[in-house]
């Protein structure tokens, strides 16, 4: 073995201590940890990485203090050459901007020539544009002097006896009656214009006077919403600290009703109902409800409609009744079918229920509904007489109520004389009508309620219902196996003089043919 190949094999590494292999490890440590947080790889982003290298340069520095001084030289001038390449770096890129900006010079010049000729040829348009309608405006100022000229020379000429009238030949204006009807056209076109007049123009004073008017009304408009802002505040106060029944209360004594609304009534219905607690929606419409006697305009419809309602979810009727009999309300159709099906639905309270509707109707001039209300309560009598108020009640009305409530004692009313005058509806058509809607079994009993005599009786003096109109009573009759009720009906039809049976079959014989004069 050679003295080479023995020094190179006696050659032993350096023997580090703990604590430089400590230190060394903990170094290694705080570089990849750094290198991670704030996103270098191996090329890096120079600023982070060289920061970090240089904390990890100055660690060892104050840990290797025999080399300190040297080592700190070395940094120095490190840190001189990387603030020189920075510093070149700035300038180079200072340097490229303004490159690129003498070089875009030429660019922008050429743009800004382009832009001025656009605008100096808008401007020609505009001058040529303005030349025109100043010649126009010439020519109408022209215009204008010759025909207020000409108007002085009418004016001159019309005053001239001997001058014919204009719009009149010289035979008519010699003629006494086109003279008169001339001057009719005249004063008739001197109205229409002194009506046109006074209708598109009013005087300056007026003008005067209704600006007036309006400062006053405006300034009553910012009064109103002042006062409509303090007492929002007061009444939701109220209603946040719970005091829903003074809630109420100032609600329906606000001046001119300003919470009197759909929006306050909302803000109780989003309350809710409280255990053990009145609900404070039916309170809002129990305090307003109250106090409608003393104003002297009703609650309006909509807000009577959702107090019914109210009252009625809370199953208070007797409250509904009181509001209805006693308070000034306005009333609605709506109003009147909500307590409807209340009563369809509590058949206890039905007949209270019918007669609240009644009343509802009748007061909408709902005369349909409100006659039906009466003839659901079983008062046939007061229907009648309900009927008699009104002697224009429509035949249609009275056939869709006799189809609404088929009952035998109203039809028989309806059909009767009374007192010598002719029945509301014929007896006949009734019962077409009611066989027609599928109500057969009602107008046979009908019939059968009748006896013979009266049956013929009321065929010979029904205006309404022909004798061919009784012959389909009858087929109809024989058809639902009311052969005997048919033959006396037939038996009628054939002993009236001259009355010969129409066959079904033969449609095309005359209505009238059997008749004979």
């Amino acid at each position: 073995m050679s003295v080479q190949e023995i020094n190179k094999h006696a050659v032993l590494p350096p023997i580090i201590s703990r604590s430089d292999k400590e230190f060394l490890e903990s170094m290694q440590r705080y570089i990849m940890t750094e290198t991670e947080r704030v996103g270098c790889n191996e090329k890096g982003p120079a600023d982070e990485y060289y920061i970090i290298y240089r904390n990890v340069f100055d660690k060892v520095i104050e840990y290797v203090t025999a080399y300190k001084s040297i080592l700190t030289s070395i940094k120095k001038e490190y840190d001189a050459f990387i603030e020189t390449i920075k510093k070149s770096q700035r300038t180079a890129f200072h340097l490229h901007g303004k490159l690129k900006v003498l070089a875009a010079e030429p660019t922008a010049l050429v743009y800004h020539r382009k832009r001025i000729s656009q605008l100096e040829a808008k401007i020609r348009v505009f001058e040529n544009d303005s030349s025109k309608i100043q010649l126009q405006i010439e020519k109408m100022k022209q215009l204008r002097a010759e025909y207020d000229t000409k108007e002085v020379k009418y004016c001159t000429f019309s005053k001239d006896p001997s001058k014919p009238i204009p719009g009149m030949t010289l035979q008519e204006s010699v003629n006494l009656d086109d003279l008169t009807k001339y001057l009719k056209h005249l004063e008739d076109k001197y109205a229409e214009i002194k009506q046109v007049m006074s209708e598109k123009y009013v005087p300056a004073q007026r003008k005067a006077d209704l600006d007036e008017e309006m400062v006053v009304i405006l300034k009553r408009r910012d009064v109103a919403e002042t006062l409509n802002k303090e007492l929002q505040f007061r009444f939701n106060e109220l209603i946040s600290l719970g005091e829903y029944e003074k809630a109420a209360c100032f609600a329906a004594n606000s001046p001119r009703r300003i919470l009197q609304n759909i929006g306050t009534m909302n803000k109780f219905k989003a309350v809710g109902k409280i255990r053990g607690k009145p609900s404070p929606l039916l309170l809002f419409f129990e305090a307003i409800f109250s106090t409608s006697r003393a104003h002297k305009r009703p609650i309006n419809a909509e807000l009577t409609l959702e107090g019914i309602k109210c009252g009625l979810s809370e199953k208070r009727l007797d409250l509904v009744i009181n509001w209805i009999t006693q308070e000034r309300l306005t009333f609605s159709e709506e109003a009147g079918d909500v307590i409807c099906d209340y009563g369809e639905k509590k058949t206890y309270y039905k007949a209270k229920c019918l007669a609240l509707a009644q009343t509802i109707y009748s007061e909408c001039g709902l005369h349909n509904k409100a006659l039906l209300c009466l003839c659901k309560q079983g008062q046939i009598h007061a229907a009648m007489e309900y009927i008699q108020q009104f002697t224009a009640f429509p035949a249609n009305d009275l056939m869709q109520l006799i189809k609404l409530f088929p009952h035998i004692e109203l039809i028989q009313y309806l059909t009767r004389e009374r007192d010598g005058k002719p029945p509301f509806l014929s007896f006949g058509l009734v019962i077409l009508h009611l066989f027609s809607v599928d109500m057969k079994k009602v107008g046979i009993k009908l019939l059968q309620e009748i006896n013979k005599d009266a049956i013929e009786h009321l065929m010979i003096n029904d205006p309404f219902c022909s004798l061919e109109k009784w012959q389909e009573v009858a087929n109809v009759c024989l058809q639902n196996g009311f052969g005997r009720l048919s033959n006396d009906i037939m038996s009628i039809l054939r002993s009236q003089a001259g009355v010969t049976e129409i066959p079904e079959e033969d449609d095309t014989v005359n209505l009238m043919q059997h008749v004979f004069w």
